[in-house]
């Protein structure tokens, strides 16, 4: 099902892409910090069954891909890796329109390639729970003057949903990392610096999806996103009383069923 894929720069990241009979669009999935591509295979069920094909990776240093773990040098390495994704997305698919979708930090890597890539060569993004700002202090509140290579605990799981089963997986899913570096910390505080201007950038047609009770990412950030983005085309919509796994949540369904609805209406 799976397979290996060169990134931009030789870095092999894993690669799985699924393809319905006569599908109406595609969508590239982009999976948060200290996760895997594996973790959305509910999402990306229920996209196949509205007839969107999914492309689907694990970030450098995460899951399968190659990579020092959990370390970037730098936040474009991000934006650059999805870029061959969604690149190969639109190749693989000339005739149909395709999408990017993005949780948490693939949300925050949404966003700024939206800002870095403005060709509209996508027919839309959407962005759930994606750290814009880091009005939470997740990231940013990182002491500056560690070694790049430091390793952190992740102590992200019991904030990550409200429903038990998920949390109790997240710590158990082999995939998932246990630490992550100061080094990625960095490359996303540079990131949110030169988002900070270059949102000016982002035109797309693009959903903010985000829970109330998200207790990772603040919901601010994606009022400030929405706020900010001079895209003509833009929504939001912020769930009461949910956390950061808006797709994981007890009414997940609803929430996917937002964003094919949402790309429905734009195929």
């Amino acid at each position: 099902m799976g397979e290996m894929i060169s990134s931009f720069d030789g870095t092999k990241l894993y690669f799985n892409r699924e393809v319905p009979e006569q599908a109406r669009a595609a969508a590239v999935i982009v999976h948060g910090l200290c996760e895997h591509q594996g973790r959305y295979d509910y999402l990306a069920a229920l996209f196949h069954q509205a007839g969107i094909a999914t492309y689907r990776f694990d970030h450098r240093g995460h899951g399968r891909s190659e990579g020092e773990r959990t370390y970037y040098e730098d936040f474009n390495e991000l934006l650059d890796d999805t870029n061959v994704i969604v690149d190969l997305a639109i190749a693989e698919n000339p005739d149909l329109p395709v999408f990017l979708i993005g949780h948490s930090m693939g949300g925050f890597t949404v966003a700024l390639y939206g800002a870095k890539y403005p060709d509209k060569k996508l027919r839309g993004l959407i962005t759930s729970g994606a750290l814009t700002k880091d009005n939470g202090g997740l990231i940013t509140s990182v002491p500056k003057d560690l070694d790049p290579h430091t390793l952190l605990p992740n102590e992200l799981g019991a904030g990550v949903c409200s429903v038990a089963e998920v949390v109790d997986w997240y710590g158990k899913d082999p995939y998932n990392t246990k630490t992550f570096t100061t080094g990625l910390c960095y490359a996303i505080c540079g990131g949110l610096d030169w988002f900070n201007g270059a949102v000016k950038d982002f035109t797309y047609p693009v959903l903010m999806l985000h829970g109330e009770k998200d207790g990772l990412v603040s919901v601010k950030d994606t009022y400030d996103f929405f706020a900010e983005a001079p895209s003509k085309d833009k929504q939001m919509k912020i769930y009461g009383g949910l956390f950061h796994e808006i797709f994981n949540e007890y009414c997940r369904d609803e929430v996917i069923g937002d964003a094919v609805h949402w790309m429905e209406k734009r195929i």
